[in-house]
């Protein structure tokens, strides 16, 4: 469809985004920012259902240093809201509300199996994840 084409800076033919949709590589590493526009952190990956295809949450990292000490919070999809002025991701809550959500770091793996897991954390946002 035409009206969807995106274009790159140098008017090529954007193959990595249109005006709807975005290659998962471009949003890997995308920054978040809080409501009031503080950089909490950066997409790190994002969690698709595999029956329905749909985006569930996005796996932001948080704090650390050169990608040590970081700490993973995964964020209901329907939280984030793209803002094309920051060129990043916006959430509603701010880096303290953040500190308490749940997460986990390298040396901690969640539990995705666990259908508690994922209900604890559209509990925390106010999500309607679907499992």
């Amino acid at each position: 469809m035409a009206s969807d084409v995106s274009l790159t800076p140098s008017g090529e033919i954007n193959r990595h985004e249109t005006r709807r949709l975005i290659a998962s590589d471009k949003v890997e590493g995308t920054v978040v920012y809080s409501i009031d526009k503080e950089r909490l952190g950066k997409i790190h990956n994002f969690m698709v259902d595999k029956i329905s295809g749909r985006v569930d949450y996005a796996v932001m990292s948080f704090g650390g240093i050169l990608g040590l000490g970081e700490a993973y919070h995964p964020i209901p999809w329907e939280k984030l809201e793209y803002d094309t002025a920051l060129n990043g991701y916006v959430i509603d809550i701010d880096k303290n509300q953040l500190q308490g959500a749940p997460s986990y770091t390298d040396d901690s793996n969640p539990n995705w199996v666990d259908p508690s897991f994922g209900q604890r954390i559209d509990d925390y946002y106010g999500a309607t994840t679907v499992f």
